[in-house]
């Protein structure tokens, strides 16, 4: 951003020189930034063409007045109006709206700038998603559900070059789900550091209004059902949200949340009481039944695949390293170990059972003891652990999901040899298969990316016309 502020000019004249660098195989003046880089190679694994023109036309203007109508953000056009529109106007830029599958809603601004959005579709009716146009603001910003700023030859298709733009994801505050984005574009010359700041401000008070009319509706909805809650006459139960959030409780204890995937009918809560819904308008009545509680092995999901990451029914619980390789032994053992064979599967010849029995204790306190089962140490637990499914898939000649080694930074013997030998197991795969798509994903790896026949079986692999041959030609040079 420095250089930006410095000389935005040359700034992108710097930019372009590292786009056709990077994209024509050749040593480059400077590397792009992370998140341009993550999203080239996510464009180019979509098969965008650098070279492409324009973006689809999926509505007619007039065809998306309809969609304008029924989209959860149209109430907060408004504001979005007064804080961005005047703005982008005063410099010759336009504010832009787009759904959670990025196609633009909305666009408004400068007259001037609107006539050249046009030339190059961005324009309603027109999807701005990374894997149709490459990377631009707003699909990367909703790629990856942060703000973004996209300058100039960040744009993967070169018709963009000329263009900056700034946008920022909206979510719903209901169910997070994201609504879309908002975005200020304008002309490479009148671009200005801090469009990013006021697109990202005005994305909070967004957010802000959605939730204060979110609040409005939750009141009316409590307040028109409340003679339904009344009419349980002491029993236990609640006013529910159409979503399944709590808006009222009557004797009984509830999460924020219950999970009403059927619109009536029975349903579990977290701690096994049962309950039944009755559908009532813009929300449920939930009747807990009392003394009824069904017993259940809670669901663990481990992702120790170049990750670090653990929920227990959905909840996420904060894990160690020593935790994550106590459960990944553990998963590996599914008839479980005893303390002794479990210290020295961790530590080796100088395992301590007291060690580990101090650890495991730890390990239950924050999985819950029906998650993890004591003479000989188990998992007791609905498990779902991202490298055992890797291992099967791989041992039955299929490409595995492999984000990457499992815990890379474990230092445990018996995890060393399970992560050395998954890897081993799943680079032969990809180099038996010869499939591209999946060996551009072990090379996205760290373990395949310095792994120089894997760069040959992927160009092997790779279309001559693919544009991802010339980054895996860059990096092949570099390593020789």
């Amino acid at each position: 951003m420095a250089d930006l502020l410095r000389d935005p000019i040359e700034y992108a004249r710097l930019l372009r020189a590292v786009h056709e660098a990077v994209l024509s195989g050749v040593p480059s003046p400077r590397s792009p930034r992370s998140l341009v880089s993550e999203s080239w190679d996510r464009s180019l694994a979509a098969r965008v063409d650098p070279d492409r023109k324009l973006p689809p036309v999926v509505y007619q203007r007039d065809e998306v007045a309809d969609l304008r109508d029924a989209h959860p953000l149209a109430p907060i056009l408004p504001l979005l109006r007064q804080t961005l529109v005047s703005i982008a106007d005063d410099a010759e830029h336009i504010m832009i709206v787009t759904d959670a599958d990025g196609l633009i809603l909305w666009r408004e601004g400068a007259s001037d700038v609107c006539r050249r959005a046009d030339e190059v579709r961005l324009a309603e009716g027109t999807r701005w998603t990374e894997d149709v146009i490459g990377t631009n603001a707003m699909g990367t910003a909703l790629a990856t559900g942060e703000a973004v700023q996209i300058y100039s030859a960040e744009h993967l298709v070169r018709t963009y070059h000329t263009w900056t733009c700034a946008a920022a994801p909206l979510r719903d505050p209901d169910t997070g789900a994201l609504l879309g984005a908002i975005d200020v574009s304008g002309p490479l010359r009148t671009v200005h550091p801090a469009m990013l700041a006021l697109v990202t401000a005005s994305a909070s008070l967004a957010e802000g209004q959605l939730r204060a009319q979110l609040a409005v509706r939750d009141e009316r909805t409590r307040r028109a059902n409340m003679p339904h809650l009344a009419a349980l006459r002491g029993e236990p139960g609640a006013l529910l949200s159409a979503s399944g959030r709590v808006l009222a409780t009557e004797s009984c204890e509830l999460p924020s949340t219950v999970d009403i995937r059927r619109a009536g009918g029975a349903v579990a809560l977290p701690d096994g009481r049962l309950g039944t819904v009755e559908p009532l308008p813009d929300g449920f009545l939930l009747r807990v039944k009392r003394g009824t509680r069904v017993t259940r092995a809670p669901k663990l999901s481990l992702r120790f695949l170049d990750s670090l990451f653990a929920t227990v029914d959905g909840r996420e619980v904060p894990i160690t390293l020593r935790h994550a390789e106590i459960l990944t032994l553990l998963a590996l053992h599914p008839a479980g170990l005893t303390a002794d064979k479990l210290a020295w599967q961790l530590y080796g010849d100088a395992g301590n059972p007291v060690t580990v029995r101090a650890e495991i204790h730890r390990l239950r306190g924050q999985l819950g003891p029906d998650a993890v089962r004591t003479r000989p140490y188990r998992l007791a637990a609905e498990l779902d652990a991202d490298f055992l499914r890797a291992r099967t898939a791989a041992r039955g000649g299929a490409t595995p999901d492999f984000p990457g080694p499992l815990l890379p930074e474990s230092e445990s013997p018996a995890v060393r040899e399970e992560r050395e030998s998954l890897t081993a197991l799943v680079r032969h795969v990809h180099l038996t298969t010869g499939d591209a798509e999946a060996l551009w994903s072990y090379w996205d790896t760290s373990c395949g990316v310095d792994d120089t026949e894997i760069m040959d079986a992927l160009l092997d692999a790779l279309p001559l016309d693919d544009p991802r041959r010339s980054l895996v030609h860059t990096h092949r040079a570099r390593l020789a």
